[in-house]
């Protein structure tokens, strides 16, 4: 409740006065439970009672907050009052804002729809429902795909009956002129899974899928981008502190480092999704693919450690969470940063900062430590062999052994 939180009787009664009134005790348990300090809650109540006397002295009620808070925003920035002296904004928008993100978390006021191309065209968002249902497709790729196909249809019209394969290759070709083989090869990957959906869904001929070929290029022309063991060491070394923050990046780390997990793997691991009686946990990888992983010990013991010790109370049965208040379960993009913060953490200049050098790590280890290609394609979850194949590149001493010597030159 508000008296539980907030100790000034004089602020107590201004919020119970003001339109913000119905809410104000779910409020201050919700910013309890999501961790916030008591100094912290107390903070931003009395700044949220700043903003309630200016909405009932405007006359704004409870179905106003969003517009009152946009229209608290415009008053004082012409009262040049937006912000501090060292630049930070006024706490009362602050605490205003988080009181309106409460709300829309509980229902209470709608969450404004997110821009999407997919909301372009009626097509376009059947593509985007087809795609994840029948392809397993990540939303990030659905977003993905969603820009290119909008373009198309943009360039082509809404018909495809009317789709020629010239037309298609020319789209293609123009949408990639000036770009990159990367961002090449995304393009008519979008374009030709948008015409797997039209042949499936009986919208142009079954041969239009094969309009689009690949363009020409080496697949994965380098190496892999890997750390060497010492300095991978170093940074799971560099996380065995005792502090909550420590012993969380500890377990991320290791299961990044000794299972080659994705960044989203990570993210997405459940409570449910440990066997800890057969030592494996559950991996739903790429295209909703569900397979079994073992749980090495020191991996194993790592997020027990976390769960008993540094795990905050949350009702989520997602593993790993932020520390500090908002209590969240970490998104892929927040592992990443994990990821970079413990490579920092050890002062470890790695080839790329992000989660996935941890993978590739992972993989170069085993390669070189006398694992298959088959072994190592089974703990990455490889699709295609091929993919796999990219490591053997790191095994330098095996390809000096079969390289052949140039031809009218001495071998080394």
């Amino acid at each position: 409740m508000l008296d539980d939180h907030l100790g000034s009787p004089v602020t107590r009664r201004r919020l119970r006065a003001g339109p913000t009134a119905p809410h104000l005790d779910a409020f201050a348990d919700w910013l309890h439970a999501s961790g916030h300090r008591a100094i912290t809650i107390s903070s931003s109540l009395r700044s949220l009672a700043r903003w309630s006397d200016w909405l009932r002295g405007a006359c704004l009620g409870a179905e106003d907050f969003v517009r009152g808070l946009a229209a608290y925003r415009a008053h004082l920035e012409r009262r040049k009052q937006l912000r501090y002296a060292d630049g930070s904004l006024d706490s009362a928008i602050l605490a205003g804002s988080v009181f309106v993100r409460f709300l829309r978390e509980q229902g209470v006021v709608p969450t404004p729809p997110t821009p999407s191309a997919l909301d372009a065209y009626p097509l376009l968002a059947e593509f985007g429902a087809w795609i994840v249902r029948n392809r397993g497709v990540a939303q990030s790729t659905v977003g993905q795909y969603g820009r290119t196909v909008a373009e198309l249809i943009e360039s082509l019209g809404e018909d495809p009956a009317q789709y020629s394969a010239q037309s298609l290759r020319g789209f293609v070709l123009d949408r990639a002129r000036g770009h990159g083989l990367s961002l090449a090869m995304c393009v008519a990957g979008a374009v030709r899974a948008f015409l797997r959906f039209l042949v499936a869904t009986k919208r142009c001929d079954a041969g239009m899928a094969h309009a689009i070929p690949d363009f020409a290029g080496s697949r994965r022309p380098n190496t892999p981008r890997f750390m060497e063991p010492a300095d991978l060491e170093r940074v799971i070394v560099a996380c065995k502190g005792r502090d909550p923050c420590e012993v969380r990046d500890r377990a991320v780390i290791l299961l990044l480092a000794r299972l080659g997990l994705r960044a989203g793997d990570v993210a997405g691991l459940s409570i449910a999704d440990i066997d800890w009686k057969r030592g494996r946990l559950s991996v739903m990888g790429k295209s909703r693919r569900q397979e079994w992983l073992p749980l090495p010990q020191a991996v194993g013991d790592a997020i027990l450690e976390y769960l008993r010790s540094a795990r905050p109370s949350l009702a989520s049965t997602r593993v790993f969470t932020t520390v500090n208040a908002p209590i969240r379960p970490l998104t892929r993009a927040a592992v990443g940063h994990v990821a970079r913060m413990a490579l920092r953490r050890a002062g470890v200049n790695a080839p790329s900062n992000g989660a996935h050098v941890f993978r590739h790590s992972a993989a170069t280890a085993m390669l070189r430590g006398g694992a298959s290609l088959a072994a190592v394609g089974a703990v990455l979850r490889h699709r295609s062999p091929s993919t796999t194949a990219h490591y053997a590149k790191v095994d330098f001493a095996l390809l000096s052994e079969i390289a052949q010597p140039w031809p009218e030159v001495s071998p080394c």
